[in-house]
C-alpha cells in the first residue's frame, strides 16, 4: 500500500509544542495594562485630589473663576455652596455649587509682597 505524501511529511515532521509558561504570554499585556495605570490613571488621581484640596480651601475674599467663566470675589461660604460677587458697581451676586468653580485667581502683585 501507497502512502499519500501528506500524510507522511505530518508523520515526520510533527512540531513540539511549546514549553513556555502561560506568564509569557501575556506578558506584553501586562505590561501594556502597567503603561495605561501610570501614565494616565495616577496623574488623574493627583489632578482630583488637587481639585478637592482647592474646593474645600475656598474661603471669603478669593478670586476665582467659574466652570462657565465668570470672575468674581467670594462673599460667603456653605459646605455645598459659594457667594460670589460678580460685579462691584451694582453688587451683584451669583450662587454657585462649589463643583462649579474652576480655578482660584492667584494675584501675582500680592505673592510679590508676602
Amino acid at each position: 500500500m501507497e502512502m499519500p505524501l501528506l500524510t507522511m511529511l505530518a508523520q515526520t515532521s510533527e512540531a513540539p509544542a511549546p514549553q513556555g509558561s502561560g506568564l509569557l504570554f501575556f506578558l506584553p499585556l501586562i505590561l501594556l495594562i502597567i503603561v495605561y495605570f501610570v501614565l494616565l490613571v495616577l496623574p488623574k488621581r493627583k489632578q482630583e485630589k488637587e481639585r478637592q484640596a482647592m474646593l474645600s480651601n475656598l474661603k471669603k475674599g478669593d478670586r476665582i473663576q467659574s466652570i462657565g467663566g465668570i470672575l468674581g470675589t467670594i462673599v460667603s461660604t456653605d459646605e455645598n455652596e459659594v457667594l460670589v460677587k460678580v460685579d462691584e458697581t451694582t453688587n451683584t451676586k451669583i450662587r454657585f455649587t462649589r463643583n462649579a468653580i474652576h480655578r482660584v485667581i492667584v494675584d501675582d502683585k500680592k505673592s510679590e509682597n508676602k
